[in-house]
């Protein structure tokens, strides 16, 4: 008897085909451009490139966000999925539906709500020039850009995991006299770690590519700019500029590769296991 989830061979071939030709289209002829552009000059140009300054300045300035931001919102995402998955309370899905706006809205917006509170104009802004405090066009206005388009990463990825699990593990060791901090470090954090760690990755990677909150908040100055800032001023340069993006936007291509590796070893290591365990 022919199975119901058996489709005809046509119709497998041509779903296979259209896949396969987005992939190529939108994934790989784009990272064959980066490279072939990047590397069109010569090596030479393309490691002077990222040994300027301003190259450096952009990569350092990266990097630094992420490492600023990722652990912030690794500590808000755990918070707010035990918070939701823990207790009741009035206004949890009010709760779950705010975690979830940077999603939804643009994050040019983002970036302009924050320059209306701390700009120089804005309603914080006389009193932080008061106090010598600068938050636009420095690095706590880029953070603060950054982590607003990736703190829903964790929260979204934990809640639905968390709420899965169930909490009778929980129950019992709260039984057994565990206090919260064992409780959590023994019972619920060994069953979360790798989701955990999967939305670290999704945070980390939004985090480096973030352009247009950070465009608002972090101008053109000079030191103060991430790579995709910097590639788009390269961009819009005569000299060559073309190349350059090219050249940084490929460090940014090399990061992101990093970061897809990272993902897939973890998806290995949890899900082989799993695997082996159902079987």
């Amino acid at each position: 008897m022919k199975r119901a989830t058996t489709d005809h061979w046509l119709v497998r071939y041509l779903l296979i085909g259209v896949v396969l030709a987005f992939i190529v289209v939108f994934l790989a002829f784009p990272v064959f451009v980066i490279l072939y552009e990047a590397l069109k000059l010569g090596l030479q140009f393309y490691f002077s490139t990222l040994g300027e300054h301003q190259s450096r300045s952009a990569v350092r300035m990266t990097l630094l966000v992420a490492l600023t931001v990722v652990p912030v919102n690794t500590l808000f995402g755990v918070c707010a999925a035990w918070a939701v998955t823990h207790f009741q309370f009035k206004g949890k899905a009010l709760l779950i539906s705010l975690i979830e706006i940077p999603l939804w809205v643009s994050p040019v917006i983002g970036g302009l709500v924050f320059a209306l509170i701390f700009g120089r104009q804005g309603w914080l802004g006389p009193w932080l020039d008061d106090h010598g405090i600068q938050v636009m066009f420095a690095f706590p206005g880029i953070v603060l850009g950054t982590a607003f388009v990736t703190f829903p990463f964790v929260a979204r990825g934990l809640i639905p995991l968390m709420q899965s699990q169930g909490s009778a593990e929980e129950q019992a060791a709260l039984t057994l006299g565990a206090n919260g901090w064992q409780l959590f470090w023994r019972v619920s954090f060994p069953k979360i770690k790798w989701g955990v760690l999967y939305g670290m990755i999704l945070c980390n990677a939004r985090a480096m590519g973030e352009f247009g909150a950070v465009s608002i908040l972090a101008g053109t100055v000079d030191d103060k700019m991430t790579m995709p800032l910097q590639v788009e001023q390269y961009y819009l340069s005569m000299d060559q500029g073309l190349s350059k993006a090219f050249a940084l936007a490929s460090v940014l291509l090399l990061l992101s590769a990093v970061t897809l590796v990272v993902k897939i070893a973890l998806e290995w290591r949890h899900l082989v296991p799993s695997a082996r365990r159902l079987h």
